[in-house]
């Protein structure tokens, strides 16, 4: 307090000498002179002396102050109360977001903030739409199937997956039993990689930085597997119809296998750091609860129904591929909180772990994928399947005829049900490919799991539902562009109709001014001559506008929207009746011909601007032929009056 007295002092530039606070201001400064002065005198006794009295002033003086002002704060207190500025009663609207595409996505939160508790949340997303299921109607099942990795880029293995698993049972192709065992221990390493990528950033997202560091490292390995036996990392195009692209490497069993037993030492210590910490608890436990009904209700899948109570599995479900011959645990929660959604992904993990044992274990031989399949490629033109065509020269990829049925095709996905929905029309190309992606699904729940929670909350709520923008932006982007058409129409209806009517009215002069001279015209654009006006327009938009370097640009500029603005008021000053009846032909022709005369002046103002005699000259010309066409174009506007009158 004393020191904000100081500073109160010195920044007043008429101080009260006299006072009390500006006394030990300057006893401050001469003690600060006098230890100066002693560092270089060191047996100067008269300046010690002096120096030991002046602090014994300056301390009773800070004494006397602190009294001062310890009684003035009682009294204070006894008295009014101290005014508090009031808080805001209205609610607060916050934009979180948008997040970069490698964490959750371009997803923006509208957030109504009541203080620090949520009323209500908005998200927005569409912002990465690329159209995929459109791509997937114009494109074989080979060709789509490298695009189909963009849709969850965490979790490669299962759009591929659900890809090929679709016109596998629409055309009941059989797979491989090695081919379906190999599909199995990708699908459980890419849900492995999912789960990492997924816990690293849900422990930065509630302030833990440590784990975000540690899951690279088996997320590495697992990758590095990927790129053994598929040659990518992490967009890897190897599941195909009827099997894979290609077996597993030599020695890749083995790498996995010691994979195996590696991640089971990780896991177990990302349990001591995280699952027992109590900062963790306190932030996760008890936060975004989802009972069984809601659950239910809201139609989630994955880790976010299983921590809610529910055993729902479609590996256990459906049993596709070959899960059944699996000794495995489907692993559920029953509080429904963030904690349980941690839980049962830790515990997936770990299952997963199991099922890639039991399959690099008990792996068949045999081929790796079903090349009977090929012959189902129906030629449209026989007599190209010759033997030059099929033997010598560049063979096209595989095609499959997709059979005219439809069926809903799904899988155990990290992130939940990921699905698709095809209909085949006896064609190589879909006629429907519509794509049920988890994130989108579980993401729907959000604004619900927020409401009468605390900001902090939000972000670990969102990390839980583990969502990924490639699979979730799809519908809101076309809202937003229809939402934005509606605001444009209002604006640009006038200037269309304006537009249209300035073509109209030009084509018509053309037309009565050509039937006066008898001529079609130099230049006759489209049917009836109506492209002519539009024609003229285009030139008069885009064609080079020169502007003088030494005159004066501003009179210059002018000078033409002066002539073509009397054109166009030329146009309004007729004076009509009701039912578009001429009142007064005279005064209208004389008003018009008044206006149109203002014409001439904006070219001389042109050429005048221009500093340059011979632009001069051209203006006058113009100006001098415009009043010349002053009497033709009168003729013009009876025509069109006359017109008018019929």
């Amino acid at each position: 307090m004393v020191k904000n007295l100081f500073i109160s002092v010195i920044s007043q530039k008429e101080a009260n000498r006299g006072s009390v606070e500006f006394q030990v201001f300057s006893f401050t400064n001469k003690i600060r002179r006098l230890t100066s002065h002693l560092e270089l005198h060191r047996k100067d006794y008269l300046s010690q002396r002096g120096l030991r009295k002046t602090l014994g002033k300056r301390q009773r003086l800070l004494s006397y102050l602190a009294k001062k002002n310890r009684q003035f704060m009682e009294e204070l207190i006894r008295g009014k109360p101290m005014n508090v500025p009031a808080t805001r009663e209205d609610l607060m609207i916050v934009n979180m977001g948008p997040h970069h595409p490698s964490m959750h996505g371009v997803l923006r939160l509208i957030i109504t903030l009541d203080g620090e508790d949520v009323i209500d949340c908005e998200p927005i997303l569409g912002y990465l739409h690329r159209g995929m299921e459109k791509i997937a109607e114009n494109r074989t099942i080979i060709q789509y199937l490298p695009y189909v990795t963009r849709w969850d880029y965490l979790a490669t293995m299962f759009t591929e997956a659900i890809t090929v698993n679709a016109p596998e049972q629409l055309g009941n192709i059989q797979v491989p039993k090695r081919a379906s065992y190999i599909r199995v221990i990708m699908l459980e390493l890419s849900r492995i990689a999912s789960h990492l990528l997924w816990l690293g950033p849900f422990m930065a997202d509630i302030g833990a930085q440590t784990p975000f560091f540690y899951i690279f490292r088996e997320r590495e390995l697992v990758y590095d597997l990927f790129e053994a036996a598929t040659g990518m990392r992490m967009m890897h195009n190897y599941f195909r119809i009827g099997g894979v692209a290609a077996d597993l490497p030599y020695g890749w069993i083995d790498k996995c296998l010691d994979f195996c037993d590696y991640f089971l030492t990780g896991v177990s210590e990302y349990q001591k750091l995280i699952t027992r910490n109590p900062i963790f608890l306190e932030r996760v436990e008890g936060v975004g609860i989802i009972g069984v009904e809601e659950a239910i209700n809201w139609g989630l899948s994955g880790p976010m129904l299983r921590a809610s109570g529910i055993q729902w599995d479609l590996r256990k479900v459906d049993r596709y591929e070959c899960y059944d011959e699996f000794d495995w645990e489907v692993q559920w929660q029953k509080e429904g909180d963030s904690l349980s959604r941690y839980l049962v992904r830790i515990g997936e993990m770990m299952e997963s772990i199991k099922i890639i044992q039991q399959a690099l274990e008990g792996i068949p031989g045999g081929p790796y994928e079903n090349l009977e399949i090929r012959c189902f490629d129906r030629v449209r033109n026989p007599e190209l399947n010759d033997f030059d065509y099929r033997f010598i020269s560049k063979k096209p990829s595989p095609t499959f005829e997709l059979s005219k049925q439809e069926l809903y095709v799904r899988v155990e996905a990290p992130k939940g049900e990921l699905g698709v929905f095809l209909i085949g029309d006896q064609n190589v190309f879909p006629w429907r490919w519509k794509i049920r992606p988890p994130g989108f699904i579980n993401l729907q729940i959000l604004p619900q799991l927020v409401k009468r929670m605390k900001l902090a909350d939000i972000m670990t709520i969102l990390g839980s539902i583990d969502i990924i923008m490639g699979e979730v932006d799809r519908l809101e982007y076309l809202k937003e562009v229809y939402g934005m058409i509606w605001v444009l129409v209002p604006i640009f209806t006038p200037v269309l109709g304006i537009t249209i009517g300035v073509l109209a009215i030009v084509w018509l002069e053309r037309e009565i001014s050509a039937g006066i001279q008898q001529r079609i015209g130099p230049e006759y654009a489209g049917p009836l001559g109506i492209l002519q006006a539009l024609a003229d327009g285009t030139k008069l938009l885009f064609k080079e506008n020169l502007l003088p370097s030494r005159g004066d640009t501003r009179l210059f500029s002018i000078g033409p929207s002066i002539a073509v603005i009397s054109i166009l008021l030329s146009y309004l000053i007729i004076p009509f009746g009701s039912n578009l009846v001429l009142s007064d032909l005279n005064i209208g022709v004389f008003l018009w011909i008044a206006i149109s005369s203002i014409a001439p002046i904006g070219l001389l103002m042109s050429g005048y601007g221009s500093n340059n005699k011979y632009s001069f000259l051209g203006g006058l010309r113009a100006a001098a032929q415009s009043i010349s066409y002053e009497i033709p174009l009168t003729l013009c506007v009876l025509s069109i009056s006359l017109r008018a009158i019929r």
